[in-house]
């Protein structure tokens, strides 16, 4: 049986493959973008299995009507997948309060607005699986990515309460971690380059320069591949609560979670000073 999707932020990068993907297989496709024109080719060669809808994702109310819009199109929502977002780079200090407002808008806000616009018909379904894209960045933390890192690992918890929120309804939550992929002429995305970018503060040249040097080097994961192992997390009976997408990032997560448990350790002493003595 085919599935129903509502995929957001389509018009490019891993939305984008995720959308063909789907379509490709025989599924039908609720797609959102700020600019549908962007999904005219996929109009043309699938017709009336894809429904390119107008969508700003920091528009709460643009974002329930179109969901409700696909779900009257199409009868029902199976697959949701909250892919829109983007990287606001610059050192915490560089970041004015419109730049950090605006990234939490489209990477948090943004997806609450969906996950609140679709639970309704999922639990009338008693079926259905939300799929959040966050992002290796959303384990790990990295200097000039503070916005950023804010956003993805607010997504986290949120969606990882969410989901002991709606297991009782039959439905499903998987957060995707994503390293980096190349959907850029098949380079690896530089975040320094393609983010976007704080005004820089001189003080921070010297860190810029370092990070420069290094970002974007690791081998670029590939995106219609990601497409396909996305088509098969969908299909999974019993899904992840998390599943990190390409390994480039996984030595770092692994050491990171390591020296989080030794430092704990490390300081339990002080812990238990801190709880006191309640005797």
């Amino acid at each position: 049986m085919s599935k129903v999707w509502f995929i957001t932020g389509s018009s490019r990068g891993l939305g984008r493959h995720f959308v063909r993907a789907a379509l490709e297989r025989g599924d039908k496709v609720a797609a959102t973008a700020r600019d549908t024109a962007s999904l005219d080719d996929l109009v043309a060669a699938h017709g009336d299995a894809v429904l390119p809808l107008a969508m700003d994702v920091t528009d709460r109310a643009a974002v329930l009507a179109a969901v409700q819009r696909a779900k009257e199109h199409f009868g029902r929502l199976d697959v949701v997948v909250n892919n829109a977002g983007y990287a606001q780079i610059g050192a915490v200090e560089e970041l004015t309060e419109q730049d950090l407002r605006d990234q939490m808008e489209t990477n948090l806000f943004g997806a609450v607005w969906v996950v609140q616009a679709v639970l309704p018909h999922l639990r009338e379904q008693g079926s259905g699986h939300i799929i959040q894209l966050s992002s290796a960045a959303g384990l790990i933390a990295l200097p000039l990515g503070g916005a950023y890192h804010a956003s993805k690992w607010a997504l986290e918890g949120l969606n990882e309460a969410l989901a002991g929120e709606v297991a009782g309804f039959g439905v499903k939550v998987t957060i995707v971690e994503p390293g980096g992929f190349a959907t850029r002429d098949g380079k690896n995305p530089d975040p320094l380059a393609n983010g976007h970018l704080a005004k820089p503060d001189p003080a921070y040249d010297g860190l810029r320069q370092r990070l420069g040097a290094v970002a974007g080097k690791q081998p670029a994961g590939d995106p219609a591949a990601a497409a396909q192992a996305l088509l098969k997390l969908a299909d999974t009976e019993n899904p992840p609560l998390r599943v990190l997408f390409g390994q480039g990032f996984y030595p770092m997560i692994q050491q990171a979670y390591a020296e989080r448990l030794k430092t704990w350790d490390d300081w339990q002493g002080l812990s238990a000073e801190a709880q006191g003595d309640l005797t």
